[in-house]
C-alpha cells in the first residue's frame, strides 16, 4: 500500500475528489496491473494502476472510458506507470446472479434470465455505439439499480480502430474459435470482432448457469491444467473441442447452443440474441 501511496499519490486525490477521504481495498493485483476500490462517505470509486507493458493497457482503457457515454473517468502518469480512477460499479455480477440457479433452485430461473436478457441489452447498446467489447466475462457485467454497467475496457476498440499491435486473447475458455485461429497463424494484429463478442456472452451464460466452461476438454483428450493457453487456443481454433452436454438448463441453453456451434456469419447479433432470450423469459422457461 505505501508504494502505491508513493508512486501514485494524485491517483489518491482524484478518488477522494469524487468520494471525500476514502479507505482502500485491494481488489487485485497481477501482471503489472493493479485495482482498488476507494470508499468514502460520498461514495466509491475504482483506481486502476498499470506499470510496465500493463501501463499501455491501463492508458488504453481508460482513453475507453473517457469516449463512452455515461463514464467519467480521470488520468494520469508517473515515473514507470499510468493510473485511472473512475466511479465504482455498485451491484452483483451476471455469475452472483446466476448462483441459485447452479445451487439447483429452479425457481430463481426467472430472475436470472432476466439478468440474461439486461446482459444482452447492454452488449446490444454497447455494439450500436460501434463498440466492440473485447473481453466479456460473466464478472464483466455489473448489475447495478440503474442497469447493468459493462466494465474492463481494456480490450474494447471503436469500429474502424485498430488500438493495439497485438492481440494475444483474453479469458481462452470464452474465446470464438475464429479468434483463437487468428491467434494461433500468428498474423498481427488480431481484431475482435461483434461476432466474437455474441460467442463470448452466449459462452459467459453458459458458464453462468452450468457452473463450469462451455466447453468439454476432456472429451476431447485435454487436460487444461497441464497445457498452456497457446495449446487450448490452438484447439479451440481447430474447432477439435465439443461442446458440454451438460443439461442444466436445457431452454437455455438451446438459445445459446447454435451462438457456440455456429460459425461467426451465422450467429445472431446481441440484440437478436437479447430478443431470443426476451421470449424464454416471457414463456417462463
Amino acid at each position: 500500500m505505501g508504494e502505491f501511496l508513493a508512486e501514485a499519490a494524485e491517483a489518491l486525490k482524484a478518488a477522494e475528489a469524487l468520494c471525500g477521504p476514502v479507505a482502500l481495498t485491494e481488489i487485485s493485483d497481477r501482471r503489472g496491473s493493479a485495482v482498488w476500490k476507494a470508499s468514502g462517505p460520498a461514495g466509491a470509486a475504482s483506481i486502476k494502476l498499470g506499470i510496465g507493458e500493463a501501463a499501455e493497457v491501463t492508458a488504453r482503457e481508460a482513453s475507453v472510458l473517457d469516449r463512452l457515454p455515461g463514464y467519467e473517468v480521470a488520468v494520469g502518469r508517473f515515473d514507470g506507470g499510468v493510473w485511472y480512477v473512475t466511479r465504482w460499479e455498485e451491484g452483483p455480477s451476471t455469475w452472483h446472479q446466476f448462483r441459485s440457479v447452479r445451487a439447483g433452485r429452479d425457481a430463481t430461473r426467472s430472475e436470472a434470465l432476466a439478468s440474461a436478457v439486461q446482459v444482452a441489452r447492454a452488449v446490444a447498446d454497447l455494439h450500436g455505439l460501434g463498440w466492440i467489447h473485447g473481453d466479456l466475462q460473466p464478472a464483466h457485467a455489473i448489475h447495478t439499480e440503474g442497469g447493468v454497467r459493462l466494465i474492463d475496457f481494456a480490450w474494447s476498440r471503436q469500429l474502424g480502430e485498430t488500438p493495439w499491435t497485438a492481440f494475444r486473447g483474453t479469458m481462452v475458455h470464452l474465446t470464438a474459435p475464429e479468434l483463437a485461429a487468428e491467434i494461433t497463424a500468428g498474423g498481427q494484429p488480431v481484431l475482435t470482432t461483434f461476432m466474437s463478442d455474441v460467442y463470448a456472452l452466449a459462452a459467459s451464460l453458459w458458464t453462468c448457469a452450468t457452473g463450469d466452461w462451455p466447453l468439454d476438454y476432456e472429451a476431447a483428450g485435454i487436460d487444461r491444467q497441464s497445457i498452456g493457453p497457446a495449446a487450448l487456443l490452438e484447439a479451440i481454433g481447430e474447432r477439435a473441442v465439443p461442446l458440454a452436454d451438460s443439461e442444466v438448463w436445457p431452454e437455455l441453453q438451446q438459445v445459446l447452443k447454435p451462438v457456440l456451434l455456429g460459425d461467426a456469419k451465422d450467429r445472431p447479433l446481441a440484440t437478436e440474441l437479447a430478443d431470443q432470450l426476451t421470449a424464454l423469459h416471457e414463456a417462463g422457461r
